[in-house]
């Protein structure tokens, strides 16, 4: 049996709400808790760079990756301040460079809540990097185990960066591409590799979330839904093994499939 989820440890991302559910025996009230969200304005040298819609969680590594991910930043060492306002729900950034020319041709992307993105180039991933089927949905089974937000409240999506092995970072938010860029923003953080890693995620991948993963030079992303067209053809591009529908004993692969083992023509 599973162990019941302790509601402290997402204390502040969720809300306990009011609900009428029917089914089989009718009508009855009864509380649920919905995931929160908020809009974090991020300022950077003093200048507004953009709104996300996010879930309040690791703010820190979601702006840091989402800088780094469109280009902003190339390091850590390019933030000499950040600063994050509770209470505001905004981010002031500085960077090490003041003179830095902020993009402004920003895209909207095709993810929840109406995404922002500046970046459209992908960055090509050279990998010999290999990895078995029976891995790759060992490891989708672990990120089901790790999914706490999603099993308190549903709503969420949760992604994660991953050797053969093990889950090495996970995060979750409302937003799919938020996900990748709180993943980014720890990594860089924290020191650990995105280089030769999968990408594991609940979402279902767009063009832009592949160009995020290409950004980490991560060789595999794996999703248990179907990619889309696009996806698959930008996939194929840079170098990426990109598998959907992965679930169970079952996957599909759409690109690169020798780093699976796959030998079909």
């Amino acid at each position: 049996m599973q162990a019941a989820i302790d509601i402290s440890d997402v204390k502040g991302v969720a809300a306990d709400i009011v609900c009428d559910r029917f089914s089989d025996k009718g009508w009855v009230r009864t509380s649920v808790h919905a995931p929160l969200e908020r809009e974090l304005v991020v300022y950077v040298n003093l200048r507004e760079l953009v709104t996300i819609l996010c879930s309040p969680t690791k703010l820190k590594y979601l702006v840091l990756g989402f800088l780094y991910s469109e280009g902003i930043i190339s390091k850590l060492d390019d933030v000499m301040m950040m600063r994050v306002c509770d209470e505001e729900s905004e981010v002031d950034v500085r960077l090490t460079n003041p003179e830095f020319e902020l993009p402004t041709k920003r895209r909207l992307t095709s993810g929840c809540g109406g995404g922002t993105t500046f970046s459209t180039q992908g960055q090509r991933v050279d990998s010999d990097f290999v990895v078995k089927p029976s891995e790759v949905l060992s490891l989708m089974k672990q990120l089901q185990g790790q999914m706490d937000l999603y099993q308190l409240s549903g709503g969420v999506h949760t992604s994660a960066l991953s050797d053969i092995e093990k889950l090495l970072v996970v995060a979750e938010d409302i937003g799919r591409h938020n996900t990748l860029d709180k993943i980014q923003g720890e990594c860089l953080a924290t020191g650990v590799p995105s280089r030769d890693r999968l990408v594991l995620t609940t979402g279902r991948v767009s063009s832009e979330m592949l160009l995020k993963a290409a950004k980490m030079q991560a060789p595999v992303v794996v999703s248990r839904h179907t990619p889309t067209g696009t996806a698959v053809s930008l996939a194929r591009d840079l170098g990426i093994t990109l598998v959907g529908r992965a679930g169970g004993n079952r996957l599909s692969v759409y690109s690169h499939p020798e780093r699976l083992g796959c030998s079909t023509n």
